[in-house]
């Protein structure tokens, strides 16, 4: 589900992209504003021959909340059956972010007063993903900037997908008690090897021509160039799916940016094959710490401060979501997410990270082994009449 707005002084950092680690990455994700919402926060326009969504909460790195929700899903729906409407784009308002996440604050307060919200922002939230990843018309993400948890949800799932070199791509929901979440248990053990598994349990952040090469993203342009991508993608006639990828090919090829850089990762994806292909979330510590390598320990000093329960949640998420359908993951996932909501570990994370920003949860169990199989068994169990229907 994905998490917004940001502290400001990180929030000074992010236009020249500094590096900044990966609990700040976290801070960056999961950070709240406020909740309320209005018409003008969400934009939907007809521009041509495409409908296009502006997600307009610049100062919030574009968080998802729902009012946006609620007017995003009837007008994907309306502009599917329109048949002047041939293509839709969604992109981010701002030079920041496409999509930081979701309102996480607002749902942790509202389940600790026993509220609804819970259960139906989840709900209306993966009904949104799915209807993107069920769309039959072609589905443009421009995700220029910060795009995370709830904001991979509204990209990964369409069409095409437009990276830049400001792209900033992470999934940490493991370090607040949560898992990736929005399809992530589909989209997650379909990338390389075991690079999604990785992506999953250790918040790694990507950037720039590196989402692309990791197979997030579909294209590859500058940034300066998304408007007059967008422009020639709105001027076409009556275009095909394949009159779109000729569009979005023709500028991915005359990209000159980080033509020659190596995929971050490319060096280490022999190791992550290996370590993060054991069956138990202690194999794979076990595996890190065996190894012993500079790039081992480094993904085990960043496990171990993530909610033991979330890893394993995580990690039986992705083995399983490796052979659903799209639908039959976000079933899964609704039941995981009122799982966490549940449990201890979500509030103590949210407290923890967002609240008093002492970012050392205290989480139970506090230990793997303690993650019994039971429990997860519990987790993963149909809802029956509250389970999601798509």
């Amino acid at each position: 589900m994905g998490l917004p707005a940001v502290a400001p002084v990180l929030r000074r950092r992010l236009p020249r992209l500094k590096p900044f680690n990966r609990l700040q990455v976290i801070v960056e994700h999961l950070s709240m504003s406020k909740t309320t919402a209005s018409s003008s926060e969400v934009l939907l326009e007809k521009k041509g021959c495409a409908g296009v969504i502006t997600m307009n909460r610049p100062k919030a790195l574009n968080a998802l909340n729902i009012s946006m929700i609620r007017q995003m899903y009837p007008q994907l729906k309306k502009w599917e059956k329109d048949p002047d409407t041939f293509l839709i784009i969604i992109k981010g308002a701002g030079d920041k972010a496409f999509c930081a996440g979701g309102d996480i604050k607002a749902i942790a307060e509202a389940g600790r007063a026993g509220e609804g919200m819970p259960q139906y922002f989840f709900r209306e939230e993966y009904a949104l993903n799915n209807a993107i990843g069920t769309c039959p018309k072609p589905y443009v993400a421009l995700i220029d900037g910060i795009t995370m948890g709830g904001g991979v949800g509204v990209s990964v799932h369409g069409h095409f997908r437009v990276a830049t070199e400001k792209t900033v791509f992470a999934m940490p929901e493991t370090a607040i008690g949560l898992f990736p979440d929005v399809g992530g248990g589909y989209f997650l053990p379909r990338l390389s090897g075991k690079l999604g598994y990785f992506l999953a349990m250790t918040g790694f952040r990507l950037k720039g021509k590196d989402v692309h090469k990791a197979g997030i993203a579909t294209h590859f342009i500058e940034a300066e160039k998304m408007a007059a991508l967008e422009k020639d993608l709105t001027e076409l006639k009556s275009p095909s799916k394949e009159n779109v990828a000729d569009i979005l090919d023709s500028y991915h090829k005359k990209c000159q940016v980080d033509q020659e850089k190596e995929f971050v990762l490319g060096e280490h994806m022999d190791k992550i094959n290996s370590l993060f292909s054991a069956n138990s979330m202690e194999e794979i510590v076990q595996n890190l710490k065996k190894d012993g390598s500079p790039f081992a320990l480094k993904q085990l000093e960043t496990i171990t401060k993530m909610s033991p329960t979330s890893l394993k949640m995580t990690l039986r998420q992705l083995r399983e979501g490796a052979s659903l359908s799209l639908q039959d993951v976000f079933t899964m996932e609704y039941r995981l997410s009122q799982a966490c909501m549940r449990g201890h570990d979500f509030y103590e994370g949210v407290r923890a990270v967002i609240i008093d920003k002492d970012q050392s949860p205290k989480w139970k169990p506090a230990v793997l082994e303690e993650v019994t199989d039971e429990y997860l068994d519990s987790c993963f169990k149909s809802l029956g009449s509250g389970d999601l229907k798509l």
